[in-house]
């Protein structure tokens, strides 16, 4: 599980509360903010929104897709994909071209096709679930 200081989207003034919660990995924040209350109980802990805390756990399910590491994270960024929700927000053929596109503009090697579909596919499982 990578640490929560991956995530891009969060002040470290939560980052720093967080850390003091004892939440030092995004799969524990992802458990502690599992449900609507526990998102709730954890935004009131750190003095954050729950929008915060729900932008934050996009984020977190998205560095935990299979085969994600920070390189992958970077040409994500670079595709304007800051997260769980933007890549269920196109088909795969534009998030195919959105991390093609990325890739080439940081001048490296785009992951392989078969990587790329398997985000698209375990970003809509991970939705139903």
């Amino acid at each position: 599980m990578p640490p929560i200081t991956e995530l891009t989207r969060i002040e470290p003034v939560h980052l720093a509360r967080l850390e003091k919660q004892g939440i030092f990995t995004t799969g524990i924040l992802l458990e502690v903010s599992e449900t609507a209350t526990r998102r709730q109980s954890l935004a009131d802990h750190v003095r954050a929104t729950i929008n915060d805390v729900t932008t934050w756990r996009d984020e977190a399910l998205m560095l935990n897709l299979a085969g994600f590491g920070p390189a992958e994270h970077q040409v994500f960024i670079q595709a304007r994909i800051e997260g769980l929700h933007d890549v269920l927000s196109v088909d795969l053929d534009a998030f195919r071209a959105r991390i093609v596109r990325g890739a080439a503009e940081l001048g490296t090697e785009p992951p392989a096709d078969l990587m790329i579909e398997t985000w698209w596919e375990q970003a809509r499982t991970l939705a139903e679930a």
